[in-house]
């Protein structure tokens, strides 16, 4: 188990060092996880290890989330004074993302019957 909490750390550390370097406008976490998931899909697995290390971190998720929570409580006033732009956003990605998840399973549903 500590082997896979010293891997995500040092993915986390791993993707702050290259969001300083090269990539500022993304999130740290998220180029770990990226980085993370690059490893899992060249191992073509899930170590035993990792997922024991996942597993006992996922308990702890609903901590992550009340930090968010208590920003949206506390800054209601700033999110009302940007709720044109946050609907915008909004509707705009819910207009573009489902058209594209449709052409998306159109062609994977055609290539799997070619393959069959």
């Amino acid at each position: 188990m500590l082997k896979g909490l010293l891997l995500l750390v040092v993915m986390q550390a791993v993707g702050a060092l290259l969001q300083a370097v090269w990539l500022p406008m993304l999130p740290a976490p998220v180029i770990g996880l990226l980085l993370l998931l690059a490893l899992l899909v060249l191992l073509g697995r899930i170590p035993e290890w990792l997922e024991q290390a996942s597993a006992a971190l996922l308990g702890y998720l609903p901590l992550m989330l009340a930090i968010p929570a208590t920003g949206i409580l506390l800054g209601g006033d700033v999110l009302l004074a940007q709720l044109p732009a946050i609907g915008a956003g909004l509707v705009v990605s819910l207009l573009l993302c489902i058209p594209l998840c449709g052409v998306l399973m159109q062609r994977l549903m055609n290539g799997r019957r070619e393959d069959d």
